[in-house]
């Protein structure tokens, strides 16, 4: 046996040669990325600059200007002059039910649209589809007409009506954001096997053992991703609080960084550092559910 000449430019394995233009391009992505995200933080690392230091000093130097004192001396002031505990109650009895309600009701329907097979599917979609199309602002008054007319116990509501209420704006939370979570819910559904839902037939389970044991769990990474965005939006919402909620001791912590502004003068330095305690919840939500969550931005990537 004679071994066959190789040629010097010949290179061992199956490697290739490396491509500048494929290298540039890659830097110059990696570059725009990073340029973006910095552009995204710069906000939030400002205000977290400043909520360190003196507004004296800040207001002499700027606040581009190097510090003088560094202190967490405004975040103790801002939790404790603003009353944010009580704040941060009123949100969570607003935003943890929003969200469980708002994925338990959603992914239901998703589970009835895209896999039982029901006629008028496609229509039922589109109609939960086109409710995100409709400005909220738009019905802003006759939701609240509407709300002070509709009665309620005592033990549910101090004003006997739906109105001022934590009733009033959850039931906005949900109505609002269910249409979303369908449309992302039943486009996720449409991909999981069918066969393993005709094997559960077989065996007899039932439409809510498809749905709760066997769809569900598969459903994991899409809930974890609107639970996330979900929980923001919800937590950080001002407006259907301020119109539908009159008493001050009921309102979200994104209300409380109101209690921070003078009458005369505002210290941005102390307002920075509500900003930055009332910004807190969320970015632990996204770290906890973060493996999760990047999981279900990525659905349907790898599929032809």
């Amino acid at each position: 046996m004679t071994a066959e000449p190789t040629t010097g430019h010949q290179r061992p394995g199956n490697a290739r040669p490396r491509r500048p233009g494929r290298l540039a391009r890659r830097l110059g992505l990696h570059a725009f990325l990073m340029t973006v995200s910095l552009a995204f933080l710069a906000p939030l690392l400002l205000a977290v600059y400043a909520s360190l230091r003196p507004y004296d000093e800040t207001s002499e130097h700027g606040y581009f200007s190097l510090p003088r004192t560094l202190s967490l001396d405004y975040y103790r002031q801002a939790f404790t002059d603003s009353g944010m505990t009580r704040y941060f109650v009123n949100t969570l009895l607003i935003a943890v039910p929003g969200v469980v309600i708002t994925l338990f009701l959603a992914s239901f329907t998703a589970f009835a649209v895209a896999r039982l097979g029901m006629r008028g599917s496609l229509t039922l979609l589109m109609v939960f589809t086109a409710g995100n199309l409709l400005p909220q602002q738009v019905i802003v008054t006759p939701l609240y007409v509407l709300f002070t007319r509709v009665p309620l116990p005592y033990w549910m509501s101090d004003s006997m009506t739906l109105y001022d209420s934590y009733w009033a704006v959850l039931a906005v939370q949900v109505g609002f954001q269910l249409g979303f979570c369908v449309f992302v819910l039943a486009n996720y559904m449409r991909t999981l096997p069918q066969e393993i839902l005709e094997a559960a037939v077989v065996d007899g389970a039932g439409v809510w053992t498809r749905y709760w044991r066997i769809t569900l769990p598969l459903c994991r990474p899409a809930l974890a991703a609107l639970g996330t965005l979900q929980f923001t939006w919800m937590y950080n919402d001002f407006l259907w609080a301020l119109v539908f909620i009159s008493d001050g001791d009921k309102l979200p912590v994104t209300s409380a960084l109101n209690n921070l502004r003078g009458q005369f003068f505002t210290d941005y330095n102390l307002l920075a550092a509500g900003s930055v305690i009332v910004a807190l919840p969320t970015i632990v939500v996204f770290l906890l559910l973060q493996r999760h969550f990047i999981a279900g931005l990525t659905l349907g990537s790898g599929k032809g």
